[in-house]
């Protein structure tokens, strides 16, 4: 009997001070509530995403892709006007540094022209003085032979 009174003192010390039992049991228990709302929870949150990620590929992706496709006609139209402009420009640069180039040449050749005429000028002066030359030259000589003739025909 005193062995009994030991062993039910012992167990009654033990479930007064040793709650190991009880907090195990109790923390079971937590755990599997905690996972089976977790788990409900989780599902939930994926039928949301799921929900979601169908509306958006239903609704919003096509209306997404329309408005993508428009604004890209948008930009390769504003694109392409701009690109025309640029060229356009770059034509006009060109033509006017051609114009540019041009007027230079037109220079060159007017300067060149120009000194061409002085040239001719020049060379016509000294052909003339030389002709001047040659013709006193001549009209002295015909002088001279007009002279002999004269002198030859009086005798």
């Amino acid at each position: 009997m005193m062995e009994k009174i030991v062993k039910d003192v012992g167990d009654i010390q033990s479930r007064l001070i040793d709650h190991r039992p009880v907090l195990q049991g109790e923390i079971r228990y937590f755990i599997r509530e905690f996972e089976e709302k977790r788990a409900f929870r989780e599902c939930r949150l994926l039928e949301k995403l799921n929900k979601m990620t169908s509306d958006t590929n239903e609704h919003d992706l096509p209306r997404c892709t329309e408005n993508m496709h428009e604004k890209l006609c948008d930009a390769l139209t504003r694109l392409e006007a701009a690109n025309h402009m640029a060229q356009r420009i770059q034509q006009r640069e060109l033509e006017a540094e051609e114009s540019t180039h041009l007027q230079l040449c037109v220079e060159r050749r007017k300067q060149d022209w120009e000194e061409f005429l002085k040239e001719q000028s020049r060379l016509k002066e000294e052909v003339d003085e030389e002709h001047a030359k040659a013709v006193g030259r001549l009209s002295a000589q015909y002088d001279e032979m007009k002279k002999d003739l004269v002198k030859h025909s009086s005798f």
